[in-house]
């Protein structure tokens, strides 16, 4: 590094201290902030608690443009851009939920180019006042992140098919900027395997991206599954764990808000001073909830997916499964939110014998996704034939109600082409096999069961082939129920 650039860095590392307070960076924090305030593209793995937020939010700070970063979970952009306010940092967040005047000043700033970082989702992204915004002249853009990219491909195909639009984004903002702009894009996740990783880089086109894979092992994180035979046995193993406990802050994962209701409303019950939390409360609902855990007035919290990401509280001592997730991206997710401080911690997934007898519940729930997502899949596609072979999303949305998810399908299955952000064309000569939907449960299946090192079943599975094969040397890890059993 000559003089020059030396003296740059330095400058960068005394920021990054004034403003977060920390010495130094950890490994990789540092290449990934020279990485994008040189301005390449980005793909990073990087197991939760390792620091992602502040890699893409200092170059953002540093620079003088705007940094978009699209997000999945209200709650998720709530937490990160609070804590940049708090820091005094220019920050805004756009949402369906904001108020108008709120949202009236954001685009004001937005405007006079007084923000650094814009956090929105990718449905907020294509909103025609926010676009008309964005591709204004005098506006500088430096960079598109895409956080918790994972949920492009858990999501993208149907749930949220605004991702698949992504790609475009680039290339037709910067054809409204001067000549010479320039404009990078990276993507940070915890959980990508070597397919997923493909998925991100290709649906966001990036461009010979730095790459930056690390594994999510965790030493210090205790894995365990439990087999409970009945839904009556179920609550009172969380019961019994629960209540050895008491005194350590957890969190309960359930799979719909239903469950996270009445679940929870049983421990207060028993006396437990918990909330349930999901993504059907309101704003200042989640906000009151989050900060009271933070604070450790509330012990632990019985929640759904939509709890945890971005939400930084380190001394978390276990999280428990009361229902298993179907994928194994949202098992490491929510896993990786115990034992940030690197003290140890455990992970508890309750699940039902293998042939659901008595406990039929998860495999009805697993089934019932699957067969939901097929029969989604198969009316879109066949949706898809009778769609015009070129047109706008405004209005095959408008004429059809699931018109947004065939076009999104028809991408994934390389049948169709996004000409810009709202336009695109059908080319039906290129395409592949529909995905096999049930091919993720059955991994996630397969881990619950399996009778082998859990951390190295899940080191394989995310293609980590070296780290796996490490633990297989040791011939045991030491961190799960499977290999502390041997």
């Amino acid at each position: 590094m000559d003089k020059q650039n030396q003296v740059y860095w330095d400058y960068v590392r005394q920021e990054f201290r004034r403003i977060w307070g920390y010495e130094d960076f950890r490994p990789p924090q540092g290449e990934i902030v020279q990485t994008l305030l040189e301005g390449t593209d980005a793909l990073v793995v990087l197991a939760t608690g390792g620091g992602k937020s502040i890699c893409f939010q200092l170059p953002a700070l540093l620079k003088n443009g705007l940094t978009l970063v699209v997000s999945p979970l209200v709650a998720l952009m709530e937490n990160q851009v609070q804590e940049l306010r708090d820091r005094q940092l220019p920050a805004a967040l756009l949402h369906n939920e904001i108020s108008k005047l709120q949202r009236k000043k954001t685009l004001e700033a937005l405007g006079k180019n007084q923000l650094r970082l814009l956090y929105l989702s990718p449905e907020t992204l294509f909103s025609k006042p926010v676009w008309d915004c964005l591709t204004q002249p005098h506006l500088p853009i430096n960079g598109l992140i895409l956080d918790e990219a994972h949920c492009l491909v858990q999501w993208g195909d149907t749930f949220r098919p605004a991702y698949r639009r992504l790609g475009t984004v680039r290339s037709q903002l910067l054809k409204s900027k001067p000549p010479g702009s320039k404009m990078a894009i990276a993507a940070f996740t915890a959980t990508a395997d070597p397919v997923a990783q493909k998925t991100i880089a290709q649906v966001l086109q990036l461009q010979q991206p730095q790459q930056y894979l690390y594994s999510p092992y965790r030493p210090n994180l205790y894995l365990q599954v439990k087999v409970a035979w009945t839904p009556r046995g179920r609550r009172q193993q969380l019961f019994n764990y629960i209540k050895q406990r008491e005194k350590q802050s957890g969190l309960v994962y359930v799979r719909s808000r239903k469950d996270s209701e009445e679940l929870a409303q049983i421990l207060q019950q028993k006396g437990y001073n918990t909330r349930a939390y999901h993504a059907g409360l309101s704003g200042s609902e989640r906000r009151f909830i989050e900060q009271a855990w933070i604070n450790g007035n509330l012990p632990f919290v019985v929640c759904t997916c939509a709890f945890g990401m971005g939400v930084n509280k380190p001394n978390v001592r276990w999280v428990v499964h009361f229902q298993a997730p179907c994928l194994l991206s949202e098992y490491i997710q929510e896993v990786g939110r115990a034992g940030r401080d690197g003290k140890p911690a455990e992970a508890l997934t309750l699940v039902s014998e293998c042939t659901g007898f008595l406990d039929p519940e998860d495999r009805q729930r697993r089934e019932f996704l699957i067969q939901q997502q097929r029969s989604l899949s198969r009316r879109a596609l066949e949706l898809g034939k009778k769609l015009p072979k070129q047109g706008s999303i405004d209005e095959v949305a408008r004429k059809y109600k699931e018109g947004a998810i065939a076009l999104s399908l028809l991408h994934s299955q390389n049948q169709l082409q996004w000409l810009d952000p709202f336009h695109y064309i059908i080319s039906p000569k290129s395409s592949q096999p529909l995905k096999n939907d049930s091919n993720a449960t059955q991994i996630m299946a397969k881990y619950l069961t399996t009778r082998t090192c859990r951390w190295h079943f899940l080191l394989q599975a995310f293609g980590f082939d070296r780290e796996a094969k490490n633990i297989l040397k040791n011939l045991k890890c030491g961190h799960c129920d499977r290999c502390r059993s041997s």
